[in-house]
C-alpha cells in the first residue's frame, strides 16, 4: 500500500488519463482481474476463523442459611440412619482431610431429616442455581434473552424432560430459532467442552451470542450406602454452577474481559481403567451413587499427559518446545535413561485454574506441572469456600483471581479440568484489559478473608 501511495504521487494528470485509456483497451483484463480479487475477498472474510470474547460471566452464590459446617454434617449423617459407624467414621476422616471449610452449601433437599431427594426437590435445586446465575449474567451486561442465539447446558446427572435448555427458554422466553444443546454424563470437565461446542457454533452463526450454563445437581446424587469408594463424593461435592456469556461480535470486544486463543480435548475412553475410574452404579444393596477409583490419580497424570502434549506447542516458548523434544527423542530412540523433561508453563501462563475436585488433585498437578503456591491458591480457596461445584468450579476460580486484582492485561489464563469418561480439558483465555471483578461476584464481600491457612 505504501508503495502504491509514493508510485501514484508521482503521476501526472496526462499519466492518470494514459492509464485510463490502457484500461479502456484491455476490459476483459480489469473485469477479470477485478472480479477475481472481489472473489478472493469474499472467501477470505466469509472462512477466516472468528474471534470468541468472554463478555463476561456469573457465579451462582448459594443462600448463608445452606451453608453445611462439619459437626453439622457429621450429625446430620448419624441422624439420617442410613449409615453404618464404620462408614461414619471413614466420613469423618475424609471431610478433615478434604479441604473443605465450614461454609459449603448443600441443597435445601438435603437438610431436611430425612432427606427428601425427589425429582421435584432436583428441579428446584436446578432452577435456583440456573436462574440464580443467569439473572445476575443479564443484569451485568445487559444483554436481553432474546438475542441470544446459542445455549448450551451442561449437568452430567440430571438430565430432566423437558431438558435444562428447554427450562431456560421457558423461563427467559428466549427466541424461537435458538440453537440449544443439554450436555449430560460429560464429567466436571464438561463447562470446557460447553465452551468448545458454543466456540464452533459461533464459527457458523455470526454474529451472536452464545451462553454457556454449568451445573451439577447434588439432591438426587447423594448416596445413602456404605461403600467407601462411593462415599467420597458426598463428602466433596456441593451446590453451585455459573453461566458464561460469549459473543463473535466485533463490537463486543472492547467490553469483554477475554479473548479464547485455545480449547484442547483428552479423551482416555478407549482404555477400560480410564473408562470406569468414575461410574455411577448400583452397590449390593441397589444403592445408587458414584463410584471413585483409587487409580482414579494415576488415570488423571496419563490424560494430563496426553492433553500438555497436544497444547503445549500452541502455548510453550520455542526453548521450551526444544528441551521437551530432545529429552523425548533420546528417551525413544538412544534408550537414554533420562528423565523426561516436563515443560514450564509459567512460561506461557500468568493464571492457573485447576479444577477443585479434591485435594488430592490439586496437589497432584502443583507437583508435576511445577508450580508455586500462589498458582494453586485460586484452586484451594474455591475448594475451601464452595466445595467441589464441578463443572462451574474453574469459573469460582477465574473470579476469585479478578477479586483479588492480579488479572492485568495481556495475561494468560490456563483452565483445566478432569471428568469422566476419562477425560482431560483445556481452555486458554487472554485477558483483553485489567479485569475487575463483576457485581455481585461469589467472592464479594468475603475476599479480604482469603487466602486462609488450611490445616495440613
Amino acid at each position: 500500500m505504501a508503495v502504491i501511495i509514493v508510485q501514484a504521487s508521482r503521476l501526472s494528470l496526462n499519466d492518470i488519463h494514459q492509464t485510463w485509456l490502457h484500461l479502456e483497451h484491455n476490459l476483459v483484463y480489469v473485469v477479470v482481474l477485478s472480479a477475481f480479487v472481489l472473489f478472493g475477498s469474499t472467501v477470505y472474510f466469509m472462512t477466516r476463523k472468528r474471534s470468541v470474547y468472554l463478555v463476561d460471566y456469573a457465579c451462582y452464590l448459594p443462600p448463608s442459611k445452606l451453608k453445611v459446617e462439619h459437626d453439622r454434617f457429621m450429625k446430620h449423617c448419624k441422624l439420617m440412619g442410613c449409615f453404618d459407624e464404620t462408614s461414619l467414621v471413614f466420613l469423618d476422616k475424609i471431610l478433615g482431610r478434604s479441604g473443605l471449610g465450614e461454609e459449603t452449601c448443600a441443597p435445601e433437599a438435603m437438610h431436611c431429616l430425612p432427606p427428601k431427594p425427589s425429582m421435584e426437590a432436583a428441579r428446584q435445586e436446578t432452577e435456583q442455581v440456573m436462574f440464580g446465575a443467569l439473572d445476575t449474567l443479564f443484569a451485568n451486561t445487559n444483554v436481553k434473552p432474546k438475542d441470544v442465539g446459542i445455549l448450551v447446558v451442561n449437568c452430567s446427572l440430571f438430565n430432566p424432560t423437558p431438558s435444562l435448555s428447554s427450562m431456560i427458554i421457558n423461563k427467559y422466553k428466549m427466541r424461537g430459532n435458538i440453537k440449544s444443546f443439554n450436555l449430560g454424563g460429560m464429567g466436571c470437565s464438561a463447562s470446557v467442552i460447553a465452551v468448545d461446542l458454543a466456540k464452533d457454533m459461533l464459527q457458523v452463526h455470526r454474529n451472536n451470542y452464545a451462553i454457556v450454563v454449568s451445573t451439577e445437581n447434588i439432591t438426587q446424587n447423594w448416596y445413602f450406602g456404605n461403600k467407601k469408594a462411593m462415599l467420597l463424593p458426598n463428602c466433596l461435592f456441593r451446590i453451585g454452577g455459573a453461566a458464561v456469556l460469549l459473543s463473535n461480535k466485533s463490537v463486543d470486544r472492547r467490553r469483554s474481559k477475554y479473548k479464547l486463543t485455545h480449547v484442547v480435548r483428552t479423551h482416555c475412553g478407549a482404555n477400560n481403567k480410564a473408562f470406569n475410574c468414575v461410574r455411577q452404579e448400583q452397590d449390593d444393596i441397589g444403592k445408587t451413587g458414584v463410584s471413585l477409583s483409587k487409580d482414579l490419580m494415576t488415570i488423571a497424570g496419563n490424560a494430563l499427559k496426553s492433553n500438555i502434549t497436544t497444547l503445549g506447542p500452541l502455548v510453550l516458548p520455542i526453548s521450551e518446545q526444544i528441551l521437551f523434544f530432545v529429552t523425548f527423542v533420546a528417551n525413544k530412540l538412544i534408550n537414554a535413561k533420562i528423565k523426561p523433561y516436563i515443560p514450564d508453563f509459567k512460561l506461557a501462563f500468568e493464571h492457573f485454574c485447576i479444577h477443585a475436585g479434591g485435594r488430592a488433585v490439586i496437589d497432584e498437578l502443583e507437583k508435576n506441572l511445577h508450580l508455586l503456591p500462589v498458582h494453586v491458591e485460586a484452586s484451594r480457596m474455591t475448594l475451601h469456600r464452595f466445595g467441589n461445584t464441578s463443572s462451574s468450579s474453574i469459573w469460582y476460580e477465574l473470579a476469585y483471581m479478578e477479586a483479588k486484582g492480579r488479572m492485568r492485561k495481556g495475561d494468560r489464563v490456563w483452565q483445566i479440568a478432569f471428568g469422566s469418561g476419562f477425560k482431560c480439558n483445556s481452555a486458554v483465555w487472554l485477558a483483553l484489559k485489567n479485569v475487575k471483578p463483576s457485581c455481585n461476584s461469589p467472592w464479594e464481600g468475603c475476599i479480604h478473608r482469603y487466602p486462609v491457612q488450611l490445616s495440613l
